[in-house]
């Protein structure tokens, strides 16, 4: 087995930390559009997003498999990767162009046309995004993070100008995430500068298609799933997308500790480790469990960030926490089995072997997700709460998680199935015996102090956050240990380069 020379832990906490800043620069962004906004006005921002999915869906299908010859040392991978996605990009864009009016006009948002179509721009961006992180992950995962921190400060740089200065809130928030990805794009592309020199490999391409017919079903099956919330705008209106949006955007800042096993997949490509598992599985529950406490403890003080007519949605955030933990360790499941997966192995891939594989299988559990939630959530949405749209996002809120937790532990059985993964369910009981007193500290904290402005309640997170961790140090040794052995990586980085 070829030795990988990632370094696990080293890679997981720069993501980490490049996370934790956009989580600054994210709250700074969403906060110029919500400030500027409306309640419908925002529904539409995200709607562009939800809209723009559907069209960005085979962003992922040659990356995914790309990701695995890069890891394995495929000459010529790299650029054949880059030229069939870009290719990929451009036929979604024809089909993106015509057809928008029509859904615009379906969903009764002509008058913001042109918002929809400035987006368009960045179908071709993310699929050049998807095949340049793939290929540096396989790699140099680490370098994921630099590039987040330069799409994050563009954006806000461009956010800012065109939302507070020219008074654009929707134009300028769909310009500044552009011109974010742009900058991003620039870096990556200087980095695979050298492997972009190397011949196409067309053989590649048909391997790769061949298995893409899986992916494609993969994808679908999640878009399919997604559709939960077109229903939501159509019967719930576009303030309770609004409300979802918001209470999503706090709740996804707990899946961001999914990163600190983001070097996991490539590794176990290369090596199979099963102690790389447990390792992974501490670093990321240390941080995922206390930020799933902070947002149950105060919920409404984080969406107040935004705007505080968003607090009114303060149960929404308190399920998409929950489904933020649970979605979080799913992802790592994931990385498990597509990690120990070897349909692929000699460059070469097998319909039967393919269909015969859990991989396949596991592609499969969005079908059996969205057989559930479409179905339920259109009847729920138009008996029951159409057009109250605080109820409305509840209810997506809650049918959606259900499901999830249901996938999650198929998945679960499934990897058991391949490899023995130890849970370190005595660091988890530290966790969680941590959280709950950073999470009684917050709620008492916030009874005490009038926390109206935004730093102040940063500030307070922050402190919360450091009791917690100093907490952690005091009563788990391998907190102690993980944290030694991730300043001496980084120090040995910044000393030898």
């Amino acid at each position: 087995m070829k030795e990988n020379p990632i370094r696990l832990q080293y890679s997981g906490f720069i993501i980490f930390a490049a996370k934790m800043f956009s989580v600054a620069t994210g709250v700074a962004f969403q906060y110029m559009i919500a400030r500027y906004t409306t309640t419908g006005e925002y529904g539409i921002w995200f709607n562009i997003n939800d809209v723009l999915a559907y069209f960005t869906i085979t962003a992922g299908i040659m990356p995914f498999w790309v990701l695995r010859f890069v890891a394995r040392s495929e000459k010529g991978a790299v650029k054949t990767g880059v030229v069939a996605n870009f290719a990929i990009s451009l036929a979604a864009t024809f089909v993106y162009l015509p057809l928008i009016p029509l859904i615009v006009s379906a969903l009764g948002a002509q008058q913001y046309i042109s918002l929809y179509l400035l987006a368009s721009f960045q179908i071709v961006e993310l699929h050049m995004l998807g095949v340049f992180e793939a290929c540096l992950r396989a790699k140099k995962p680490q370098t994921l993070g630099y590039g987040l921190v330069i799409a994050e400060v563009s954006k806000v740089l461009f956010g800012y100008i065109l939302i507070v200065g020219l008074q654009k809130p929707l134009e300028g928030a769909v310009i500044g995430l552009t011109a974010g990805i742009a900058a991003q794009l620039l870096y990556y592309l200087k980095l695979l500068a050298e492997d972009l020199k190397q011949k196409i490999e067309w053989a590649y391409v048909r391997e790769w298609l061949k298995g893409s017919i899986a992916n494609v079903y993969n994808l679908l099956g999640n878009q399919i799933a997604a559709f939960i919330f077109i229903l939501l705008f159509t019967y719930g209106g576009k303030a309770a997308r609004g409300f979802y949006g918001a209470a999503s955007l706090i709740a996804n800042i707990i899946s961001y500790s999914t990163v600190l096993a983001f070097a996991l997949y490539p590794k176990l490509l290369a090596e199979r480790k099963s102690e790389d598992i447990t390792t992974s599985l501490k670093t990321v529950l240390m941080f995922a469990i206390p930020m799933t406490a902070g947002a149950l403890a105060a919920p409404d003080l984080y969406l107040s960030i935004l705007e505080r007519e968003y607090a009114r949605a303060w149960y929404v955030l308190g399920v998409l926490a929950v489904d933020a933990l649970v979605a979080t360790i799913s992802t790592v499941f994931g990385f498990v089995l597509y990690g120990f997966e070897r349909v692929d192995e000699k460059a070469r891939i097998s319909f039967k072997e393919l269909f015969k594989s859990r991989m396949f299988l596991s592609f499969s559990l969005p079908y059996i997700h969205s057989a559930v939630t479409i179905p339920l959530t259109y009847f729920v949405l138009s008996t029951y709460t159409q057009n109250q749209p605080e109820l409305s996002a509840f209810s997506v809120a809650i049918i959606n998680s259900a499901m999830r937790f249901a996938m999650f532990m198929i998945l679960y059985l499934m990897v058991r199935g391949m490899v023995k993964v130890v849970i370190p369910w005595r660091n988890i009981a530290k966790y969680v015996f941590a959280s709950v007193i950073m999470g009684c500290l917050l709620c008492w904290l916030r009874l005490q102090l009038q926390l109206a402005r935004v730093y102040q309640i940063l500030g307070v997170s922050a402190f919360a956050g450091i009791l917690y961790l100093a907490l952690l140090m005091v009563i788990d040794k391998d907190t102690r240990m993980l944290a030694e052995s991730a300043w001496l990586e980084i120090k040995t980085k910044f000393e030898y380069g």
